[in-house]
């Protein structure tokens, strides 16, 4: 597979679609996963989750969302965020403002100096127009 032509978090997330991962860590240190719908809003990200999603997030606010592969030869999207825990007991939501996003594949990276040593493609968190 040749490298993505998308470039940019908005782009790539559309081609994913809605359903992601979002992965966050408990006060413990243990790992927390949950799928959901992300939505745009504005310049952040919106989830709905659930009370442990929550709580690990008011604790813990550096969360990442994943978009897995499709198939063997697919990149995983993967954003890392900030969120504040918004809405009402029982209707928790996630507001995420992105701080990286990157396509990641387990193969031989295409430039030796890369930092990864994976194939990543950095995104662009602004959509270009």
């Amino acid at each position: 597979m040749s490298i993505p032509a998308v470039r940019n978090l908005e782009d790539a997330m559309r081609d994913r679609g809605f359903a992601a991962y979002v992965l966050t860590v408990s006060d413990r240190g243990t790992p927390h996963v949950v799928r959901t719908e992300v939505v745009a809003d504005g310049d952040a990200l919106l989830v709905r989750v659930g009370e442990s999603t929550a709580r690990h997030a008011r604790g813990q606010p550096q969360v990442s969302l994943l978009y897995p592969a499709r198939d063997a030869d697919d990149y995983s999207l993967i954003v890392d965020a900030v969120a504040t825990v918004v809405g009402a007991p029982g209707d928790h939501r996630l507001s995420l403002v992105p701080t990286r996003a990157v396509l990641h594949r387990s193969a031989a990276a295409p430039d030796p100096a890369s930092a990864c040593g994976s194939d990543c493609v950095p995104l662009s968190l602004r959509a270009s127009r």
